[in-house]
């Protein structure tokens, strides 16, 4: 096979490639994973090859992967701009404003419709898929960076309350952008106006539970108090 042959096969299997996971993500979004055969997505995806999706990929959970991985190397170089540019900040909203807005710029320019927003609410409500997502994309370099730098400014805040604090903080990112997305993509109305003051309700209130006041336990106790330094394996929007 001559250089030009072996360009071209890569550029057609890179074009397959990408069909594939696009017809998976958008199918995925709206019907669920489970519920899409891999024959479904290589007809949506135009290939007449049943097996295409084991071919290019192996298996559904790879070809989840990819696509987290598709959109998360995007989020991440915003999140690393913005970690550069408040990385001395003693303001807790600074650093909720480096998980919320990197996401939803990236919304943004995906135009609509879009369907990462619902792929990724989907994932995340799947146990036996959200480690791939969690791996992807809210376990990189730039968001544990911001993860460490909102826990400096709130180090006394007990170790089952900030864990506690994040869950509630991914929850709100992945399923307020997942129903905006979802309501855009049928011409529905929606709670804001576009996808930057969508980003500023979320920071308002997560901003706000990170910041209340933690009520003691049932007993007296309030739970173990932070470490120093969290664990760089778990972070997950704030753990």
């Amino acid at each position: 096979m001559t250089m030009v042959e072996r360009k071209t096969r890569a550029h057609q299997i890179s074009a397959t490639r990408g069909q594939i996971r696009h017809a998976a993500e958008r199918l995925f979004a709206e019907r669920g994973v489970v519920a899409v055969s891999n024959r479904q997505i290589s007809d949506a995806a135009g290939q007449g090859n049943n097996t295409a999706v084991g071919y290019h990929f192996g298996s559904k959970v790879e070809l989840v992967r990819a696509i987290a991985r598709e959109h998360a190397e995007p989020i991440e170089r915003s999140r690393a701009q913005r970690l550069a540019e408040v990385r001395e900040s003693a303001d807790v909203r600074d650093w909720v404003a480096c998980l919320v807005r990197p996401v939803t710029e990236h919304l943004a320019a995906l135009g609509v419709p879009s369907w990462y927003a619902r792929f990724g609410a989907q994932v995340m409500t799947d146990p036996t898929l959200r480690h791939v997502m969690v791996k992807e994309a809210l376990t990189t370099p730039a968001l544990r960076g911001i993860v460490d730098g909102l826990h400096r400014c709130l180090p006394d805040l007990p170790l089952d309350v900030r864990t506690e604090r994040a869950e509630f903080s991914t929850q709100l990112i992945v399923h307020i952008c997942a129903d905006r997305e979802r309501a855009l993509a049928r011409r529905a109305p929606t709670p804001r106006a576009d996808w930057h003051d969508t980003a500023t309700g979320l920071i308002d209130a997560i901003t706000g539970i990170w910041l209340a006041e933690v009520t003691p336990a049932r007993g007296g106790s309030q739970g173990a108090p932070a470490p120093r330094r969290s664990d760089s394996g778990r972070h997950e929007y704030g753990q």
